[in-house]
């Protein structure tokens, strides 16, 4: 943990669910002094993924200082460990300017590497991922997985068939190394310098007890981003060179059926479907998430204030 560093001031919950305007709210409020906002989505470091992200407007931005978005091109990879050294140092620079930091977002991978920090793991050469991404598009990730099941069962017991991701990865580790994933966090646990520590967070979870009201608010959002151009924001991230949509950017949600759309693989009611259903699977792999989370303050979003907020975490950051 972050050794005397007083805890930073964390709220998380599923998509939809109101993190963003509840922090926006609470930093308008003052009650902390002047806020800056940390973002801890996977999806928003990508330029180009506005829209269908819920990225924080130009007026909200100018309003409230927002770090960890915009960082890369959607042909580029970012990883676990580039957040965590990221959010690190934003958390640090707010700091030094007398600001409060606040971490805001719902990529749980992202939230248990803050907290617990994470294993340094090696880096591995393009043409490797390269090469496994073009045996998947050939033979499918459930292949691969099983190719995984062999090398390091471990480490293929923990993921889906289709997780082509954290397979991906796994495989790489293994091609280039000649040593399991699991090995190598098994080595590095072991040795705690070769670890990025974790931070000590004060964490409220919003918590939707009805989940029909958050189902509701999801297929909402989905209809009000086609309303407001993510199929033309699509449109031009196709264009984008060099980007595929076997790309990590047009795998998030919503992109990966917008992509679907346009290549006139399903039609738009298809789109509006498979769009709303896919968001709410991720809601509920993140609820599932937050429930595993030990020590985690809840709140029920609906109809929550900024005041009730600082209630749960308490007075002072």
């Amino acid at each position: 943990m972050a050794g005397s560093a007083p805890p930073v001031l964390c709220l998380i919950g599923p998509t939809a669910s109101g993190k963003s305007s509840l922090a926006m709210d609470l930093a308008r409020s003052r009650h902390f002094g002047t806020i800056e906002i940390v973002n801890m989505d996977s999806a928003m470091v990508y330029r180009g993924l506005d829209i269908g992200t819920a990225k924080p407007s130009r007026q909200e931005q100018s309003e409230v200082r927002q770090h960890l978005i915009d960082l890369v091109e959607p042909t580029e990879r970012y990883s676990v460990a580039q957040f965590l050294t990221d959010a690190r140092k934003a958390i640090d620079d707010i700091r030094a300017r007398g600001h409060t930091p606040v971490v805001v977002g719902g990529t749980m991978l992202y939230f248990k590497a803050l907290r617990e920090g994470l294993d340094l793991l090696p880096s591995c050469p393009d043409h490797i991922r390269v090469e496994i991404e073009g045996q998947a598009r050939q033979e499918g990730w459930p292949v691969l997985h099983a190719q995984l099941t062999k090398v390091d069962p471990q480490t293929a017991a923990r993921l889906a068939p289709n997780d082509a991701q954290r397979i991906c990865r796994a495989l790489e580790v293994w091609h280039h190394t000649g040593q399991t994933l699991s090995s190598w966090i098994a080595q590095s646990q072991s040795q705690p310098g070769d670890r990025l520590a974790g931070l000590c967070l004060r964490v409220v979870a919003l918590m939707p007890s009805d989940r029909a009201w958050l189902h509701a608010r999801i297929e909402q959002r989905f209809r009000l981003m086609l309303e407001q151009g993510f199929l033309q924001e699509v449109a031009g991230l196709m264009r984008h060179e060099g980007l595929s949509a076997h790309h990590p950017s047009m795998r998030c949600v919503g992109y990966r059926q917008a992509w679907a759309h346009l290549s006139g693989e399903i039609d738009r009611e298809a789109l509006l479907r498979k769009g709303i259903e896919a968001t709410r699977q991720l809601a509920k792999r993140q609820i599932t998430w937050l429930r595993s989370f030990p020590g985690l303050s809840a709140l029920e979003p609906r109809g929550a204030s900024w005041d009730q907020l600082i209630t749960v975490w308490g007075s002072s950051p």
